[in-house]
């Protein structure tokens, strides 16, 4: 069955957003999250406390800029470290399927909320919801748009490997929501696998934000750029440092007025040289979080903190 859904399929100006209460350190994810610092210099509840400061403030720099933001309260019933990052237990997408995912840490399993599901029902047209969570039980695991880079307009994946990122799974949910997709092996300085692909890559509509020296195999990076040249992508190269810095973790989005906008924290705005920000400038205006607390103790920027809503909105 067809579905006319007036919903621009590749690009939206709609996030949603969870508020955390229980933020701060998770010892599940630390071991292959190598983002995440613990130096305890700040108690439990400094990091919450600070935390839910630097996410109110960010949510409004987003609606000053002309973006919609649904907030979701946190469940106050429920410790989850983190639950600021919803993009991981849940997809959305413009024919009307919801998609929700298996997470490699038990506690993060918690911030699966059938509530949220019930809220968007609710409030838009869904009429789909594909559930993979149940891997969980054979150790495998698909951190949604961590996990999964969407070139919408073109209907391709692209993903890295790691224990957060299962190949078997990939190919599922590739089968599913009908995408080509571009896998690859990452590797951060260390030689530890990257634990997302969104903290090193970003797609634009015309440009990819691309950590490629991250790729130790040159065949599997040379056919991830074709891709993106056959794809009409002007790639714009991020170094090791940079992704360190969390230049790989944006989300490009549009605003009320069809705007293009590239979302990003200070820390990974502050790691551009003043050609790459030209470069970006050249396609989306830069909007920047200034979440220093969050990245630290969380291992994770503002585009992890963002749940694209590709459904339309019920009259």
């Amino acid at each position: 069955m067809t579905f006319n859904i007036e919903v621009d399929p590749s690009i939206t100006s709609h996030l949603l957003m969870v508020r955390p209460l229980h933020f701060g350190f998770n010892e599940e994810t630390a071991p292959n999250n190598a983002f995440q610092v613990n130096d305890k210099t700040l108690s439990i509840k400094q990091i919450a406390d600070l935390a839910i400061k630097e996410f109110d403030d960010f949510v409004c720099v987003l609606r000053e800029n002309g973006l919609t933001i649904t907030v979701v309260e946190d469940d106050i019933s429920i410790k989850t470290t983190d639950s600021i990052f919803p993009n991981n237990w849940f997809s959305t997408h413009s024919d009307g399927t919801l998609v929700t995912y298996p997470m490699f840490s038990k506690n993060r399993r918690l911030e699966r909320r059938e509530d949220i599901i019930e809220r968007l029902k609710e409030n838009y047209y869904l009429f789909h919801h594909i559930h993979l969570e149940s891997a969980e039980n054979v150790g495998q695991y698909l951190e949604g748009t961590g996990s999964l880079i969407l070139d919408r307009a073109n209907k391709i994946a692209y993903a890295c490997r790691s224990i957060r990122t299962d190949g078997k799974l990939l190919h599922e949910w590739a089968d599913k929501l009908g995408y080509r997709l571009g896998v690859f092996n990452a590797k951060d300085e260390n030689g530890m696998d990257i634990y997302h692909t969104n903290v090193m890559m970003a797609l634009g509509e015309n440009f990819v934000i691309w950590g490629g020296d991250a790729l130790p195999e040159i065949n599997e990076k040379v056919a991830i750029e074709k891709l993106f040249i056959d794809t009409g992508k002007e790639i714009i190269p991020i170094s090791m440092i940079q992704i360190a810095k969390f230049a790989g973790n944006m989300l490009a989005v549009k605003n009320e007025k069809g705007e293009r906008l590239l979302i990003m924290s200070q820390t990974a705005y502050d790691s551009l040289s003043v050609e790459q920000i030209n470069q970006i400038e050249s396609f989306s205006k830069i909007i920047r979080g200034n979440i220093p607390i969050i990245e630290k103790y969380g291992g994770g920027s503002v585009r992890c903190m963002l749940a694209e809503i590709f459904l339309k909105l019920k009259a």
